[in-house]
């Protein structure tokens, strides 16, 4: 049986990631910035949930239950903000506008898998993030996080669920990024 590796996401529209492109594009000099495997514009992406791989059969529920879950989510306001890290392991940019819709989206995304049957890992409280950079060590990312705390972007209308495929790099070539692929999207409220 087959399955696909999969994540519920909010996609930025593309002037927000210009806008944050622009942002980032300093950090590049900075350093330590060649040691960091940094996500490519393509790849940004504001995962609501991750799936892990989901067994091809699941998929007509999944797509019922995700679809439900986006009906029942009004459209909201959101635009990247700032910027953080977890550890030394990931830099990213934030989010501002309407928090708490987002936060109740993935809820919803959550609960639609699990309903569906998806082995789902333990549900934490959801923080919202765009990952910009990944270290396979420990690094200092705080210099890079600093310089993006004043980034305020520009605001946009969340009006869809994204489902995404995450197709993992086959080559094994140094700086290969996994390719993401919308699978399905619904619209947001009725």
């Amino acid at each position: 049986m087959s399955s696909q590796r999969l994540f519920a996401a909010v996609l930025p529209p593309e002037p927000a990631a210009g806008e944050l492109a622009g942002a980032v594009a300093p950090l590049h000099t900075l350093p330590g910035a060649e040691d960091l495997r940094w996500t490519a514009r393509a790849g940004w992406h504001y995962t609501l949930v991750f799936l892990g791989n989901v067994d091809e059969e699941l998929l007509p529920e999944l797509f019922t239950r995700l679809e439900r879950a986006a009906h029942r989510t009004e459209p909201f306001p959101l635009r990247i903000r700032g910027g953080g890290r977890f550890d030394g392991r990931a830099l990213w940019a934030g989010a501002a506008g309407g928090l708490d819709t987002l936060r109740l989206l993935a809820e919803r995304a959550h609960a639609a898998a699990r309903r569906t049957g998806v082995a789902m890992e333990e549900h934490r409280r959801y923080t919202p993030h765009l990952t910009l950079a990944r270290s396979r060590v420990p690094a200092d990312l705080a210099p890079f996080a600093a310089a993006l705390e004043d980034f305020e972007g520009v605001g946009w209308e969340v009006g869809e669920l994204a489902l995404v495929r995450s197709n993992l790099p086959a080559g094994g070539s140094p700086g290969e990024q996994p390719r993401y692929e919308v699978v399905r999207a619904w619209r947001l409220g009725r």
